[in-house]
């Protein structure tokens, strides 16, 4: 086997689940059928995602939501074939881009030692045709943190040497994948892999299971308009950077 061959592994760093299968799902299936591992890491426990209406929030409602959205967010991978899914579990809705976090996600990269990382943007846009949900704070935060530490920290091993002291050698990540960011410069044709990204926006059922029949229609469209100037019937685009 050749390097690449041997280490043809790709990681998604995002805050909540379901935020990947709103902006990579497609990406991700595609990449798993040409023999990619894929891993995820949710950053967030995602236990604020109960009702926006709440008037009264508890603890155990807290761990409730957190137990049903990793669920949930593993029926989705498996749809996807996603290797393993893998939940930091950050208090949801105050994430920070600490270095706390940026050394826990050296230590995920280092470990996998993935070659393409796919992110959120940590740069807010002011496009109508994005949902609200692209302005979320815990995004920007999980962005900021997924490529501070892409870059340099997983690759210096002046950053954090305690974890070189664990054997964690400096590892480059070659391919940055940005979901929402400002300026778009990729797609990838998800036109095979269309069905497979709405079925595992399907398994969020807590989340969008009240209104998936406006849904669907909506992400399908949305995939046909990216795709549009790059002659794909559906695409998800990102920016992408070589490293």
């Amino acid at each position: 086997m050749t390097e690449t061959t041997e280490r043809r592994v790709a990681m998604v760093v995002v805050a909540h689940p379901d935020d990947a299968e709103f902006g990579c799902a497609g990406t991700v299936a595609a990449w798993v059928r040409e023999g990619w591992e894929v891993y995820y890491v949710i950053v967030t426990d995602a236990s604020g995602g109960g009702l926006d209406h709440a008037e009264i929030v508890s603890q155990e409602g807290r761990a409730e939501t957190n137990a049903i959205r990793k669920a949930e967010q593993r029926a989705a991978c498996k749809i996807l074939g996603v290797t393993d899914v893998i939940f930091l579990d950050k208090p949801d809705g105050v994430l920070q881009p600490t270095i706390e976090l940026r050394r826990d996600l050296v230590r995920i990269y280092r470990t996998y030692k993935p070659l393409r990382l796919i992110c959120q943007s940590p740069d807010r846009i002011w496009k109508p045709m994005y949902m609200i949900g692209r302005y979320h704070p815990d995004h920007l935060a999980a962005g900021t943190a997924a490529m501070a530490a892409m870059y340099p920290a997983s690759q210096n091993g002046w950053d954090f040497p305690e974890l070189l002291a664990e054997g964690l050698k400096p590892h480059k990540i070659r391919e940055l994948f940005v979901m929402a960011a400002p300026e778009l410069n990729h797609a990838v044709d998800i036109s095979e892999t269309i069905d497979q990204k709405i079925e595992a926006l399907r398994a969020h059922v807590s989340q969008l299971g009240t209104n998936f029949a406006e849904l669907e229609p909506r992400m399908r469209e949305f995939a046909a308009r990216n795709g549009e100037p790059y002659n794909m019937a559906a695409a998800e685009v990102f920016h992408r950077a070589e490293h």
